[in-house]
């Protein structure tokens, strides 16, 4: 008997297991989140920052990236208790509880050269022609609800540069330093015109659900104590265009 008792004692006084935190993200979102051909490492600004808060906050995690569909799916479903990057729009902070931002990106439009537009300043001047953007992506409030001419065949931000670059669309909307990372990758930044005025500076959050209180404040403390202390900033620089 003594044995059993002595066994339970060492059991109680054990810490217990960390729980281990699902997080998610777009694995076609570079230079934010992606994975290289060769495996299937998560990389990009995005992952640094979420796992420098992660390993602030002392929590235990995996971090995967996955199609944006899926993320959302994945979340929606409690298969992961986080995700990132979701734009900063009223469905997005209607349907999820979002901290942050973890950083702003400047949202655009570019077209090919081909193309006539060469600015636009409301999205009447947008009407003659058809918009690319990628299935399930949420931009800005008003241009998510305009009238315009869209093509959301694309199911990432790659693919949506390949069908501009195509003829297939006359404007595509996305992050700039994302497009133009794509851009780059197809060596066609002659053939592309990045207009003038973006469409929004739209802020980055991680997301959790809804009813999740505990996780979502343990997150946006660790991450208001590095931006703080600047400890971020070195992750900015490295991934600076």
């Amino acid at each position: 008997m003594r044995p059993f008792l002595l066994c339970c004692l060492l059991l109680l006084t054990l810490p217990a297991t960390a729980e281990q935190w699902r997080v998610v993200g777009d694995e076609q979102f570079a230079p934010y989140s992606f994975v290289a051909a060769d495996d299937d490492t998560p990389r990009g600004l995005d992952v640094e920052l979420v796992a420098a808060v992660l390993d602030e906050a002392g929590i235990s995690y995996r971090l995967r990236l996955y199609p944006w569909q899926r993320v959302k799916r994945m979340l929606g479903r409690g298969e992961a208790e986080m995700a990132f990057q979701f734009a900063g729009t009223p469905e997005r902070h209607a349907e999820y509880r979002l901290v942050g931002p973890i950083r702003t990106g400047s949202t655009v439009f570019i077209t090919s050269t081909r193309t006539a537009i060469k600015e636009w300043q409301e999205f009447e001047d947008l009407s003659p022609y058809v918009i690319g953007q990628v299935r399930g992506y949420a931009y800005e409030d008003a241009f998510d609800h305009a009238d315009l001419a869209r093509d959301s065949s694309a199911q990432n931000p790659r693919q949506l540069v390949s069908m501009l670059l195509a003829g297939r669309i006359d404007i595509i909307v996305g992050d700039h330093n994302q497009l133009i990372y794509f851009i780059r990758e197809q060596r066609a930044e002659e053939r592309v015109r990045v207009l003038a005025k973006p469409l929004v500076q739209m802020p980055r959050y991680v997301a959790f659900a809804k009813a999740d209180v505990a996780r979502a404040e343990q997150f946006s403390a660790a991450l208001l104590r590095l931006q703080q202390s600047g400890a971020l900033e070195p992750i900015f620089g490295r991934w600076a265009p």
